[in-house]
């Protein structure tokens, strides 16, 4: 095996990877739908403070974590946390890849309707949008094509590493970013045609009578927490390929910031759209997010003017750039369960086939199962949106456990000291050594642009806690007081089949955790880099070695598997 790392040639590759990453469909299709709901400009007050509350100081973290590691989550949670908590890290692994099953489905009908923006099957005469999408859900042969096309790219992008993933990411988000620029300047042009602006100006005019209202904050808090990525493993996974001296926080403030950016040039898009052709534009907005992506905007698309050109153009690159917006976040989907293959001794281009293999037939049912029609007659996959009932909100546990490697590095840190008579045993002895301990061995490091200071430890020790406690009572509290018989976990819209899923994965991997800590992680370290682990609580593992290593007991993988 070679001990040659694996890495990004620069900033700007893991700048447009950890982009692409966070940008996904959520920011074209969803981001619109909540602004919408929730007051327009009014939403986007709570929802840039919880960009530096939550999903900036989370991402901070990850990088910090994958960049000393050198390894994909489930080596990382091994070395930060200790070999009791290696389970963290498969559960971030497999909620993450989980997601990957039905998402692989749903980047299939952006594909779809790529292909039918480019060939008219959209703009035409007498074309009825409800039609299309119910014919559509309704092959499955169709369904699985779309999405086997999307695994293919997806596993092309990754297979030769760091280098690849770069190039894709670089290139299409740069198409993106064109794309949607394109698309919102025409937006903007039908919106200008009555002399209004209505839909740009919706989007940033504040209600005040509707800045204190709980349900926006939340709304705006879920939005932040799911669109950026943060604690999802994906900063961990692509901090491994990050060069010796590479930053970390500023990085975070890019990545963050950049997501955002995004959210609001397709909320541009989407509502100037909406707001100059609809007569009720809200109640197209918040019809949920397949009728308003799949089912309104071709209708309001084809009344772009430019005669057959405009309609054309602005079908294309909407759902093009919708269509780029979902690989990307698949590459780093696939590629945080590769990592984790690799780092375990498994030769990189097996894992990456093994891994779209089981993405591809476990995503089958999602494509097949359960099309049902809803009282209006519109399709809807039942079996997809269980799936994501169980597994989307699985992932603010990741973010959890992110945090929980902080408190215990930080409280282990000022035991030590204490035994060793180094620290105050009170209460300020933990405030000044435990505390700000994570952030000053591993994040202000001399190499970050930005100093970060002790507002990262209040917000990941203070208010981390307090807004995952909100989130989550808020979204169960709701769950509980309007579904009907909500703790059956049969029923696929209640809170019985989440903690049942929850619970039958969570005891397999703590049982499982066991046999995982006896194989040895190959951790991917540049040359010359500092990386030591030694004073960590998994430093002592002597199943922890560098790529090109070997391992007490596995010299074949040292040899020859590990890549």
């Amino acid at each position: 095996m070679s001990g040659q790392s694996d890495e990004f040639s620069g900033r700007l590759g893991l700048i447009f990877a950890t982009i692409g990453a966070a940008i996904g469909t959520g920011n074209i299709w969803r981001f619109p739908r909540m602004v919408g709901a929730n007051g327009g400009g009014t939403f986007l007050i709570p929802w840039l403070i919880f960009l530096f509350m939550w999903s900036i100081p989370l991402v901070i973290a990850e990088f910090a974590m994958g960049k000393r590691s050198r390894t994909g989550t489930i080596g990382t949670f091994r070395i930060f946390t200790g070999k009791r908590f290696a389970w963290m890290g498969l559960w971030t692994a497999w909620i993450s890849t989980a997601i990957g099953f039905y998402y692989a489905v749903v980047a299939g009908w952006c594909l779809k309707y790529f292909q039918l923006g480019i060939t008219g099957g959209l703009t035409g005469d007498g074309v009825d949008t409800v039609q299309v999408w119910n014919e559509f859900l309704q092959a499955p042969g169709q369904v699985i094509f779309f999405q086997f096309i999307v695994i293919v790219l997806t596993l092309a992008a990754i297979s030769r590493g760091a280098k690849a993933i770069e190039k894709v990411n670089v290139l299409l988000m740069t198409s993106l970013m064109v794309l949607l620029f394109l698309t919102m300047f025409m937006a903007l042009s039908m919106d200008m045609n009555d002399g209004t602006l209505d839909g740009a100006m919706f989007m940033f005019t504040v209600d005040r009578s509707m800045m204190f209202d709980p349900e926006i904050w939340i709304n705006a808090l879920s939005q932040s927490a799911w669109s950026a990525s943060a604690g999802m493993g994906m900063a961990i996974t692509y901090a491994v390929y990050m060069r010796k001296d590479e930053d970390t926080t500023l990085n975070a403030f890019v990545m963050g910031l950049a997501n955002n950016s995004i959210s609001i040039i397709a909320g541009l898009t989407v509502l100037s759209a909406i707001f100059a052709v609809e007569a009720d534009p809200l109640a197209t907005v918040t019809g949920g997010s397949s009728a308003i992506t799949f089912l309104a905007l071709p209708e309001v698309f084809a009344q772009a003017p430019g005669g057959n050109v405009g309609p054309f153009l602005m079908m294309t690159g909407f759902f093009l750039a919708l269509s780029f917006a979902a690989l990307t976040s698949m590459i780093s989907t696939v590629e945080l369960c590769v990592r984790n293959f690799v780092d375990h001794g498994y030769e990189r281009t097996r894992s990456v086939w093994l891994t779209g293999a089981a993405i591809f037939l476990f995503g089958l049912p999602s494509a097949v199962l359960w099309v049902k029609l809803d009282a209006e007659g519109v399709a809807f996959p039942q079996f997809l949106e269980v799936q994501d009932h169980i597994w989307g909100y699985g992932l603010m546990f990741s973010g959890l456990f992110i945090a929980f490697t902080i408190w215990r590095y930080g409280f282990l840190k000022w035991r030590a000291q204490v035994d060793a008579g180094e620290a105050d045993p009170g209460l300020a002895g933990y405030l000044n050594v435990g505390v700000s301990a994570f952030r000053d061995d591993f994040i202000n490091t001399g190499e970050n642009d930005l100093w970060i200071g002790r507002w990262w430890d209040l917000l990941l020790y203070l208010a981390f806690p307090v807004l995952f406690s909100i989130l989550m009572l808020s979204y169960f509290g709701s769950m509980i007081a309007n579904t009907e018989d909500v703790w059956n976990p049969f029923n696929p819209n209640g809170l019985g089949i989440i903690l049942a899923f929850w619970g039958v994965v969570a005891v397999l991997f703590i049982w499982f955790n066991r046999f995982l800590v006896q194989r040895p992680v190959f951790r991917n370290v540049p040359e010359g880099a500092d990386v030591d682990i030694s004073l960590l609580p998994g430093g002592d593992d002597e199943l922890v070695v560098q790529v090109g290593e070997v391992a007490p007991g596995f010299e074949h993988l040292g040899q020859s598997d590990a890549a």
